[in-house]
């Protein structure tokens, strides 16, 4: 109990009935208490300033070392414009208010959010953001099964990341929902439609792929996945870049009945891996089944447009056996960084970010492969990713690569043991032809 006020203190303790402080703490048993904390002499406001300053110095960013890590979280222009608006006292919180209705300007955000995300997708309708993308699958994998309830299999792409996999299954214990991974081609790098085939029947309740898959490639057999999906009554969740729909079609033209995403491309900043934005769309159809929160345009009672919390499916809102979720925010911040980065750069400019995220990844591929012992090891056709197979040790070239000032290709061996020696590069709109060079250079020199 810190009250700064010795008089207000006194008056406090008086009226609960307790002579001091630590009787407060009475019934904490004496050996488990801590009498002092070892912490440094305090410091003023100059002092902590000037330190946080000297900590901030040994970060290392990326106009200071290129990067060129593939499998996550890539670095992405966010214009000026962004940082401006949600810096805005009005939108600074993840929260939306409890009386979410008093807040119309963040209503109306979230709104134009979940619009713009339907005509990226061409999905019916889309929720106001969760977690990050593998949460998002976890969902999805939930939703399935309940749309899909004497089902208890779910489908998952072996060409997704690890760490996806890992939260989907933690998901599906408590559903006891058996997850089943499809291999992928080993020339190509896209699932393997045969095997697929196969797999799907009467159990199954979705399928989970990836457009483009980890490896960065694009999957060019989608309708027929999700026919061959639809043919047994299983769901198919689909999952995307949402730069790469600025030159590849929305996942709801070819039938797809949930679509789910990472977001934090959109606007959003690297931030060491901090706060992230799970994108989720569905079919109308399972409206219902969808998590977490909708936002719904109406009128009020004087005709003038206004916008209210449509659905809540929280298990605060309704009663625990009906929740669709258990989440207990969104990701309010992300999604409005999205929805103002996207609203900056229209169609047409979301087309050629993504065109310069495919340029510039082209430009590194044939950099890297112009070199004796690194070649690509997939065929199949890649947005700003792609997998190096190298006749050196991939972790020794990493290792010296770093020592060069450049963050090397994501060692993906360890994970898939059948690409020992393969490395994932990621490239985007942010790589100039100087730091392809370097990156070029760099590997020419560990390696000689």
């Amino acid at each position: 109990m810190f009250i700064p006020n010795k008089i207000e203190r006194e008056e406090l303790l008086r009226e609960i009935g307790v002579k001091d402080i630590e009787d407060l703490f009475s019934d904490i048993p004496d050996n488990v208490k801590i009498r002092e904390l070892n912490l440094p002499k305090g410091s003023s406001q100059r002092e902590v300033k000037n330190k946080l300053r000297d900590i901030g110095k040994k970060n290392i960013t990326f106009y200071d070392m290129p990067c060129f890590l593939g499998g996550g979280i890539k670095q992405h222009f966010v214009p000026s414009i962004v940082k401006e608006i949600v810096s805005r006292s009005e939108f600074l919180t993840s929260y939306t208010p409890y009386q979410a209705e008093a807040s119309q300007g963040m209503l109306q955000a979230m709104f134009e959010y979940q619009s713009i995300i339907c005509e990226l997708t061409g999905m019916d309708v889309a929720n106001c953001s969760l977690y990050d993308g593998a949460t998002a699958l976890g969902e999805a994998a939930l939703m399935c099964y309940r749309i899909k309830r004497d089902k208890n299999k779910f489908i998952v792409a072996r060409n997704i990341s690890w760490e996806k996999k890992s939260v989907l299954r933690n998901y599906a214990k408590g559903a006891d929902l058996d997850v089943v991974e499809a291999p992928f081609d080993e020339n190509s790098g896209r699932v393997d439609l045969d095997v697929l085939s196969t797999l799907v029947d009467k159990d199954v309740c979705g399928i989970y792929i990836e457009n483009p898959n980890f490896f960065g490639v694009f999957e060019t057999d989608m309708k027929k996945m999700v026919d061959i999906a639809h043919e047994k009554d299983a769901l198919v969740v689909i999952g995307i870049d949402p730069i790469s729909l600025g030159i590849v079609r929305g996942p709801g033209e070819f039938g797809a009945d949930i679509v789910i995403g990472e977001g934090r491309a959109l606007g959003n900043e690297v931030s060491f891996g901090g706060s992230s934005l799970g994108i989720f769309a569905c079919k109308k159809d399972y409206l219902r089944q969808m998590p977490g929160r909708i936002i719904g345009a109406t009128r009020d009672r004087n005709g003038r447009r206004a916008f209210c919390m449509t659905l809540q499916t929280r298990e605060q809102h309704i009663r625990r056996g009906k929740a669709t979720s258990n989440i207990c925010t969104n990701e309010g911040l992300d999604a409005l960084a999205a929805v103002v980065y996207l609203s900056w750069l229209g169609g047409v400019g979301l087309w050629e970010v993504a065109v310069r995220n495919i340029e510039n990844a082209k430009k590194c591929l044939n950099a890297i492969t112009g070199i004796d012992g690194f070649r690509r090891k997939f065929s199949g056709e890649f947005f700003n990713e792609f997998v190096i197979e190298s006749s050196f040790d991939v972790n020794e070239i990493n290792r010296k690569l770093l020592d060069r000032g450049v963050v090397g290709g994501l060692e993906i061996g360890r994970w898939y043991p059948e690409l020992k020696n393969c490395f994932l590069f990621g490239v985007t709109e942010m790589h100039s032809i100087d730091d392809i060079n370097m990156l070029a250079s760099a590997l020419e020199e560990v390696i000689s």
